[in-house]
């Protein structure tokens, strides 16, 4: 992040335009806006500088830029069209301590001017460091789309009464959970359908009941790693959250998501590193739960799905602690999809088994026959340690050793690998490209559609392609 999104307070403040131009006008009317005090240096200004020096709104000093035209400024814009002067402009504030924002030079700039959108005194600003300001104002649009002009009364009522519901609750969580219903219940719909007094009303019958007693655990699934993926209601939950009890390979880009100030805590496992223990886990939950507090415990893809989420609601269950279930994409769907494998296919298999080859389970409780039997698509979740056993198994109770396979490392990421190869060659592959976790192995036909179907990330990287005529019907790339 180059720049810090920050609100600068200009009110009565000395805030320098450098040219006289169309530019210049615009920078000028937005510093109004803010209350500013807009001193304007061109030896000549348009028609629309003109007419607000002429009416007192701003000063209008007519020479070249000196750096003496900075003395006492909060802000400078270097509107002029000529670079040399924008320089000049930029290196007498740099000199100053003045933050100076330089009209379409990102490198001379020490601020920018985002896209903003104004609800006042709700203010969205949006950036991209100088990079692409079409972009800015594209994503400005749609937010203004969703914000209508009643967020601006929402945003005014709740600071008048911001002292008040800071003396009636003082306790954080409880303050935050009555936001929560204020912004979602009646409280918004009476502001939005401008009727004032009845919503300060309610609002005040809010303050003299009992607040919001006890916390909640959210159990939400993070899919499988890219933040797109995110269900709205796992959004919702990460902003309402204060604290997240979080999985290892939950992705840095999800858990940047959550609240700005909530507390973060990993309480993944791994099978050779530091783990947390699950009944740490039930601890953390019910005991930030039962300080009021509002916990998402996240897990990677969905929670009900190798996620031991059962588990860890028949604990809360026990303890009394009020629960809810955010569903995620699990990694066999998001995986498999970001790969261009579609788990079914009419001419190639009608069902899929989902299977998890970490721990016990996998040794002990799989039935090898019933799945080297059927033709239906395999998604094998913690395959890469030890798929020389699977592989084996598989082969042993008579699945063809050509049976297509593909791994996902690092599936819907940036780093996403795809590796397409056969039955037979399983482990080697594994070993060979050095898969690591998190991978996905999917064993079926309709593996090798990735050959074909791949459109995110880098093409998948297919074993012995000169036996594509081996590969079964339709699937040859």
């Amino acid at each position: 992040m180059r720049y810090l999104p920050l609100f600068v307070d200009l009110q009565e403040r000395r805030a320098v335009v450098v040219g006289g131009g169309g530019i210049a006008a615009r920078k000028t009317a937005l510093l109004l806006e803010a209350g500013a005090e807009v001193h304007v240096v061109a030896p000549r200004i348009g028609a629309e500088l003109d007419a607000l020096a002429k009416s007192g709104r701003i000063a209008h000093h007519a020479v070249p830029f000196s750096p003496d035209a900075l003395a006492d400024a909060r802000l400078v814009v270097a509107a002029t069209g000529d670079a040399s002067v924008n320089c000049e402009v930029a290196v007498a504030a740099e000199a100053r301590g003045i933050h100076v924002n330089v009209v379409d030079d990102a490198d001379l700039s020490s601020c920018i001017v985002p896209a903003i959108v104004d609800r006042s005194p709700l203010i969205v600003a949006v950036g991209t460091a100088g990079a692409a300001p079409v972009l800015a104002r594209h994503v400005r649009t749609r937010i203004e789309s969703m914000l209508d002009e009643s967020f601006g009364r929402l945003a005014a009522v709740l600071g008048r009464w911001r002292a008040r519901i800071r003396a009636a609750w003082p306790e954080s969580g409880a303050r935050r959970r009555l936001y929560d219903q204020l912004l979602t219940g009646a409280f918004a719909s009476l502001i939005r359908c401008g009727r004032m007094p009845e919503a300060e009303s309610l609002l005040a019958r809010a303050l003299e009941s009992s607040p919001p007693s006890g916390g909640r655990v959210l159990l939400v699934g993070a899919g499988p790693g890219d933040p797109g993926l995110l269900t709205l209601n796992a959004l919702r939950a990460l902003q309402a959250a204060d604290v997240v009890l979080h999985d290892r390979l939950v992705s840095a880009a999800v858990l940047a998501l959550s609240r700005r100030d909530a507390l973060l805590v990993e309480v993944g496992k791994s099978g050779c590193g530091r783990s947390t223990a699950q009944g740490d886990i039930h601890r953390l939950m019910v005991e930030h739960a039962r300080a009021g507090r509002t916990v998402v415990r996240l897990k990677g893809g969905d929670p009900f799905i190798f996620g031991r989420g059962g588990e860890e609601l028949e604990h809360l269950r026990a303890a009394g602690v009020v629960y809810e279930v955010i569903p995620g994409i699990t990694a066999a769907s998001a995986c498999a999809a970001y790969a261009g494998i579609p788990l079914t296919h009419r001419e190639h298999s009608k069902s899929v088994r989902l299977v998890t080859a970490h721990g016990r389970e996998f040794t002990d409780a799989i039935d090898w026959r019933a799945l080297a039997a059927s033709q239906e698509t395999l998604a094998v979740y913690m395959g890469v340690a030890t798929v020389s056993e699977l592989q084996r198994e598989l082969l042993c109770y008579g699945r063809d050793a050509a049976t297509p396979v593909a791994f996902v490392e690092n599936g819907t990421l940036p780093t996403q690998r795809v590796i397409v190869g056969r039955l037979g060659e399983a482990a080697r592959l594994a070993a060979e490209h050095q898969l690591t976790a998190p991978a996905l192995l999917i064993v079926g036909s309709v593996a090798a559609l990735a050959a074909r179907l791949h459109w995110y990330g880098a093409p998948p990287l297919v074993s012995d392609p000169t036996a594509k005529h081996r590969l079964p019907a339709g699937l040859a790339a």
